[in-house]
């Protein structure tokens, strides 16, 4: 496993300046966040593509400022909507695919916007299918606030479509969604593709590696029991975290963590 950091952590920083200070801090491996329409084309993105080379960054995710209205412009009965949405989600992987990013981050549903799973699944399927198109995996991620937050909801998706079922675990949405981590791992084991991680303790959910009281090593050891070895994002907000270096310095004890026990 390997740590990275998302440029969402320094929101409301415009993205091409926090995937600087990112870089200049020696972080290797990012997942972008989409704050605007715009930054889908040049100069922004001509501008993250050249910071991306100078600094010989992995940009391995992405992930949509859109994803709120997805509600209603996939999970929606209004045909039209769901075609103008795969359409604009063909902008997003024409995007990654300028920075070799594979995974697409994907909030969901909502549960105020009534919708039954097998038609979900569905919807996924049409948005896995287009997104493959591309070479990138649309990544289902448990959110507190979506439909993703039940976990009975993830098993039945895990269930329904099997290997074409692909998750992000967040750490911290699970904890807000009164799940423990651990559960989420046991649950969907090797269809967890990414992850986005904080700690958490008596001082909140949304903490710097070893800020918290959580068990990381039974965690990383679950998701290493599956086969897991890919990514594991550090996802903050603003007010968790002191800038640029200081995320830096904690994604590389992070690493050091994860290296010393062999995840």
């Amino acid at each position: 496993m390997k740590a990275g950091i998302s440029t969402a952590c320094l929101y409301p920083m415009e993205v091409e300046q926090a995937f600087r200070q990112l870089a200049e801090n020696g972080i290797k491996t990012a997942e972008v966040f989409v704050n605007s329409h715009c930054e889908l084309y040049d100069p922004y993105r001509g501008e993250m593509l050249t910071i991306q080379k100078e600094y010989g960054v992995n940009v391995v995710s992405a992930h949509p400022y859109s994803c709120s209205i997805e509600p209603i412009m996939i999970f929606t009965v209004y045909e039209r909507r769901l075609a103008d949405m795969l359409e604009y989600y063909k902008r997003y992987f024409e995007y990654m695919n300028f920075f070799g990013a594979k995974y697409f981050i994907l909030h969901g549903n909502k549960p105020q916007n009534p919708f039954p799973d097998e038609k979900y699944f569905e919807r996924y399927l049409k948005l896995q299918e287009t997104a493959e198109r591309f070479g990138v995996c649309v990544l289902q991620e448990n959110v507190a606030r979506c439909t993703s937050r039940d976990l009975d909801f993830l098993v039945k998706m895990k269930a329904d479509l099997g290997d074409k079922a692909a998750f992000v675990l967040d750490v911290k949405q699970a904890h807000r969604s009164g799940c423990d981590p651990l559960e989420i791992v046991r649950a969907l084991g090797e269809n967890i593709r990414h992850v986005h991680f904080s700690d958490h303790g008596k001082a909140g959910d949304c903490l710097k590696f070893g800020f918290g009281e959580y068990d990381n090593f039974t965690l990383f050891s679950e998701l290493k029991k599956y086969g897991y070895d890919g990514n594991v994002i550090i996802e903050l907000y603003r007010g968790s975290h002191d800038g640029a270096k200081d995320l830096a310095e904690n994604c590389r004890e992070l690493n050091k963590f994860l290296t010393e026990n062999n995840f």
